[in-house]
């Protein structure tokens, strides 16, 4: 299928599209583990598969799209570097992407970014400018940026090749787990998500792909319930990863091809945040933590179903845990 977009016509990646990007990145990435949780088994009434991006290099599933976009350039483009903006996951796997392939790396963060994000943006190599914490300033800044550097921009989500790299994430749960019938992802920028439905679209068309998240940035839900791109320029939830809007890409694919988006308060994800640190002994940010809270927050939903869970990160600021 093509999209339009502000006139041009842009072409989904195709599966070989996902197949190149996976060998591309191999590399690059850890194949992550999907964990089980019988507490959580029964808590439920569903069978939940984690997959752990977690335990992935930069410790989040944006190395995969950042790797892709990246080993991608053409000699032409790399020259000048790339550059982008984001609250911590993408800065950092680009940071850490450009570094491998030798180039610059400059990154637009909110000056309240987690500090343990911003550290390892400098640890990756990475430079960064800081902008106030809203999407408008962020996109000011960067453009800004790739004038006087002539840098490549590589958005965090809303591009087809970081979409394709995340898709990667999805075919390997759908490879190491049979017979699933739910997928639950996180859902700010929509880059995972999009990256899934494709997956879902070429592997396993049965799988319902669901949308979760925060309510206190619910510009998802209200624009799928509506039928049309809702942005919020900066919402306020303990989700950091989560408070980027859709775009006019990512919007394609999830007004096309998700089956549902559901949310849960800001309660709900830190006790499901607590509840993972404790039962599974995993470190996940408060933005992984939503997926759980959504299916504990409407069981009839997925009782008695297999259900992959995407765990996007493990980025925490150890200083600044949501429950103290």
């Amino acid at each position: 299928m093509s999209i339009s977009i502000a006139g041009t016509k842009l072409i989904e990646p195709a599966f070989e599209d996902i197949l190149a990007a996976h060998k591309r990145i191999r590399p690059f990435i850890h194949r992550t583990p999907v964990l089980t949780s019988s507490y959580l088994n029964e808590l439920t009434g569903a069978e939940l598969f984690f997959k752990c991006e977690n335990f992935q290099k930069t410790g989040a599933f944006k190395v995969r799209g950042a790797c892709n976009a990246v080993f991608g350039l053409d000699d032409t483009k790399e020259k000048n570097g790339v550059a982008t903006h984001s609250s911590g996951n993408h800065a950092m796997a680009l940071s850490y992407a450009a570094a491998k392939r030798g180039i610059g790396c400059t990154v637009v963060m909110p000056n309240n970014a987690p500090k343990a994000k911003k550290a390892a943006v400098e640890g990756y190599g990475g430079f960064i400018v800081e902008c106030t914490p809203s999407s408008s300033a962020r996109e000011h800044a960067l453009s800004m940026v790739v004038k006087q550097t002539g840098a490549e921009f590589v958005p965090p989500y809303n591009d087809l090749r970081v979409i394709a790299g995340q898709a990667t994430c999805s075919l390997e749960l759908i490879e190491d787990v049979s017979n699933l019938d739910t997928i639950v992802v996180p859902i700010g920028g929509g880059g995972n998500i999009s990256g899934a439905t494709l997956a879902r679209n070429y592997m396993a068309p049965n799988i319902s792909i669901i949308a979760a998240e925060p309510e206190q940035a619910n510009d998802a839900y209200r624009s799928f319930k509506s039928n049309s791109l809702i942005t919020d320029d900066a919402p306020s939830t303990v989700a950091d990863g989560l408070k980027v809007s859709l775009k006019e890409i990512t919007w394609h694919f999830v007004s096309n091809y998700v089956n549902d988006v559901q949310t849960a308060s800001e309660v709900q994800i830190i006790d499901a945040m607590k509840l993972t640190w404790q039962r599974m002994k995993l470190v996940i940010e408060a933005s992984c933590a939503v997926p759980l809270a959504v299916i504990l927050k409407h069981p009839d939903a997925y009782r008695g179903k297999r259900v992959g869970v995407i765990i996007t990160g493990g980025n925490v600021d150890m200083d600044a845990l949501p429950w103290n």
